[in-house]
C-alpha cells in the first residue's frame, strides 16, 4: 500500500502537511491566472522583428556574404574557416566545431560577427518564445493567463510551471526584462513582488553550521564581499570589483558542487587559479567543507540527499562505477540539499500566507510563485501595507541559524515591481 510506503519512509509530514495542502493553494493561483497586456507585447514584436531583419543583414555584410544564421554548418564555414577564427575555443561534434552560445562568447572579443549572431539568436528566442507566443494563451474569457503548476517534477522538489512556463520569462537582459511589463494588474491595483534574498547561500549556513557564514549573515554584510575579505586576506572596503565578481561565482558554484574546470570555464581563469579560489573558499568556510563532506559521504551511504523537511532525493548515480556518473550524483546531491530546502521553505511560506489572507480576509491575490519569488495583487494604495504583512510571513515560515531577509517592490506592470 502507498500509505504504508510513505509511512516507512517518514513522508507523511511532508505529504499532507505541505504538498498535498499547497494542491489547494496552487489551484487557486492557477485559477486566478495573470493579466497580459496583448497589445505592448505586439508592439514589441514589431520592434524586435525589425531589429532582427537589420542584424540578418548586418551578418551578412561582416560575412561578406549570405547565409543561413540558422545553419550550424554554414555559420561553422564562416567562422572557422572564411573568417579563420580559432577553433580552440570549440569542440568537435559529429558534425564539425561547436557553434553554441559558450564558444560564441569566447569568440566575441575577436570579431563583430558571434556578437551578432548572439544577439540575432536572443531575438528569435524571445520573439518565438515569449512575445509572438504568449498573446495565444490569453483566455478570452479571464483576459488573463493560467499557468499550470507542477509539484512531482523537478526532481529538488522545486515547483514547475508549465502551458505557459512563467517561471522562465527573462530577466537577465534589458531586452529580455522588457517582456515583463506585459504583466499587469487589473485596474485600481498594483503587482507586489516579494523574494528571498541570497536564500541558498543562507542556507548553505544554516545546513553547514560554519560559524563565519552565519556571522556574515548576521552581521548584515554582503556576503560576497565579507568572502572575497577573508580569501584574500584584506579589509572588506579593499575588496575590488574583481575579486567580488570572482567570489560570487565561487559562492554560487559551490552550492552546485561546481569544480575547478567548470569554475575556470565560468571565470575564464586557468584551472590552477579556479583551484586556489575554491581553495581560499574552503579555508575560509572549513564548516562548509566538512557539511558537503559528510552529505556526500552520508548519500553514498544511502543512496540519496534529503532536505529540511525530510523530501528524499534517490541518486543512483552514486553507485556507478562511471567517475562521471558519480560526480554528476555529487553535484545533485549537494544542489538539492540546498536548493530543495529553499523549495521547502518557500512552500511553507505559501501556506501560511494563504490560510491569512483566507482567515483575516484580505485583499491580496497571490498570483505567480518563481522559485524564490511571490507575485501579488493588492489594491492600489495598499501596497506597503501589504508588502509588510507578506514580509513578515515570508521571513518567518522556517526558523534557520541566519536571518531569512525577503526583498519587496511594486508597481504598474511585473518588471516595475520586481
Amino acid at each position: 500500500m502507498i500509505e504504508e510506503k510513505i509511512k516507512n519512509l517518514d513522508l507523511e509530514d511532508l505529504l499532507y502537511e505541505v504538498e498535498l495542502p499547497l494542491s489547494h493553494v496552487l489551484m487557486k493561483m492557477e485559477q486566478r491566472g495573470i493579466r497580459l497586456d496583448v497589445d505592448f507585447l505586439k508592439t514589441i514584436s514589431v520592434d524586435l522583428t525589425q531589429r532582427a531583419k537589420e542584424l540578418e543583414k548586418e551578418c551578412h555584410e561582416l560575412a561578406g556574404m549570405e547565409f543561413n544564421l540558422s545553419s550550424p554548418k554554414q555559420l561553422q564555414h564562416i567562422l572557422f574557416e572564411k573568417l579563420e577564427l580559432p577553433t580552440s575555443v570549440s569542440r568537435k561534434t559529429k558534425t564539425g566545431f561547436s557553434t553554441d552560445q559558450s564558444v560564441l562568447e569566447r569568440l566575441a572579443p575577436l570579431h563583430l560577427l558571434p556578437n551578432r549572431i548572439l544577439e540575432h539568436r536572443e531575438l528569435n528566442k524571445l520573439l518565438g518564445t515569449y512575445v509572438n507566443a504568449l498573446p495565444e494563451l490569453v483566455n478570452p474569457d479571464t483576459g488573463r493567463v493560467h499557468t499550470s503548476y507542477l509539484q512531482t517534477v523537478a526532481a529538488t522538489g522545486r515547483l514547475a510551471s508549465a502551458n505557459p512556463n512563467l517561471q522562465n520569462i527573462p530577466i537577465r537582459t534589458e531586452r529580455g526584462a522588457e517582456i515583463r511589463k506585459a504583466f499587469i494588474p487589473e485596474d485600481g491595483h498594483s503587482l507586489v513582488s516579494i523574494d528571498y534574498s541570497q536564500i541558498e547561500l543562507r542556507m548553505m549556513a544554516h545546513l553547514s553550521g560554519d560559524e563565519a557564514l552565519i556571522e556574515a549573515f548576521q552581521q548584515g554584510e554582503d556576503i560576497h564581499i565579507s568572502t572575497a575579505a577573508k580569501i584574500f586576506n584584506v579589509k572588506p572596503e579593499e575588496v575590488t570589483k574583481e575579486q567580488r565578481s570572482g567570489v560570487k561565482q565561487v559562492n554560487y558554484g559551490v552550492l552546485f558542487g561546481m569544480r575547478e574546470f567548470g569554475l575556470s570555464q565560468r571565470m575564464g581563469i586557468s584551472i590552477q587559479e579556479a583551484r586556489e579560489f575554491i581553495e581560499g573558499y574552503f579555508g575560509a568556510f572549513p564548516g562548509v567543507k566538512r557539511y558537503i563532506d559528510h552529505l556526500l559521504e552520508d548519500s553514498r551511504k544511502t543512496g540519496m540527499v534529503k532536505t529540511v523537511l525530510g523530501r528524499r532525493r534517490p541518486l543512483p548515480e552514486l553507485q556507478s562505477s562511471n567517475r562521471n556518473l558519480v560526480q554528476s550524483g555529487e553535484r545533485m546531491a549537494i544542489a538539492s540539499a540546498v536548493q530543495g530546502s529553499a523549495a521547502d521553505l518557500i512552500k511553507l511560506a505559501m501556506l501560511k500566507l494563504d490560510a491569512d489572507i483566507d482567515r483575516e480576509q484580505l485583499p491580496y491575490s497571490m498570483l505567480l510563485q518563481v522559485h524564490d519569488e511571490l507575485i501579488f495583487e493588492v489594491p492600489e494604495g495598499e501596497e506597503e501595507d501589504s508588502i509588510s504583512w507578506i514580509k513578515q510571513r515570508m521571513e518567518s515560515a522556517m526558523t534557520l541559524k541566519v536571518p531569512i531577509v525577503a526583498d519587496a517592490g511594486y508597481g504598474k506592470n511585473w518588471l516595475e515591481a520586481h
